[in-house]
């Protein structure tokens, strides 16, 4: 625990990252740029930190797929088994290497996965838009695979992989992306977090607590949502992403 801070001052800073985490979540993505760092600053390990982090965000998922789900019906039931059955290997194969990962080797990354999941949220409209529809789509699977195994590891910048994989492997409605991305997400960190769970690794208390504000911070978003400009808030989670890279750097 951070001594500087008292303990009720380090419980509204997790809250407050969790609600804000929820906000960004349902308006542009980047919440664990938020919900991780505010951890560690509270005391928590990296490595706990991580997985109580993604499972304070996880409620999201299920109610941006749900939002979707006519899209998701609309898709040929096999091709959704498909991918719902490798993003959850993906998502347990990330997890375990994460389980895996020396506490210190992972310290030492953290800094480095925060600026690689600030640079995929930086270059999101651009992944995005390049070669919609005209991509290659044998290395879909492979592809979600890859993703998976990342963002069951470190779940920073996951939903931007995934819409870039989708507009890169062939898929040209934004809507399908979406969902897919939101389904896929949903399935890898639920997976994820049990297996983090079943190893102990899930503080407990920060995670139930966060959970509930980041779920309320996820019903503001979304009406927020249609009032902010979206390019602010893209500014404002990168420029969070890459603070918080620059003080994981300094710990190091």
């Amino acid at each position: 625990m951070n001594a500087a801070w008292s303990t009720e001052a380090l419980w509204l800073l997790t809250g407050g990252a969790a609600f804000a985490a929820g906000v960004l979540n349902a308006i542009a993505g980047g919440g664990s740029f938020l919900t991780f760092p505010a951890l560690v600053f509270a005391g928590v390990p990296p490595l706990a930190a991580n997985a109580t982090s993604a499972m304070a965000v996880s409620p999201g998922y299920l109610g941006s797929t749900w939002g979707f789900r006519s899209e998701l019906q609309a898709l040929p039931r096999a091709l959704i088994q498909r991918e719902v059955i490798v993003a959850a290997v993906g998502g347990v194969i990330g997890a375990g290497l994460l389980l895996m990962t020396p506490a210190r080797i992972f310290s030492g990354l953290v800094p480095w996965l925060l600026l690689l999941a600030t640079v995929l949220f930086a270059a999101g409209p651009v992944l995005g838009k390049r070669n919609a529809g005209q991509g290659h789509p044998a290395w879909r699977l492979p592809g979600l695979l890859g993703v998976a195994i990342y963002g069951g590891y470190f779940n920073g910048g996951l939903g931007i992989l995934l819409m870039a994989l989708y507009t890169l492997t062939g898929e040209s409605r934004l809507n399908t992306v979406n969902a897919l991305k939101n389904l896929n997400s949903f399935v890898l960190s639920l997976l994820s977090v049990l297996a983090f769970a079943l190893a102990g690794a899930i503080v407990w208390p920060q995670a139930i607590w966060m959970m509930v504000l980041a779920t309320a911070g996820g019903w503001v978003g979304a009406r927020l949502a249609k009032r902010l400009p979206i390019q602010w808030v893209r500014w404002m989670v990168i420029a969070t992403g890459l603070a918080m890279s620059v003080v994981f750097f300094q710990r190091t």
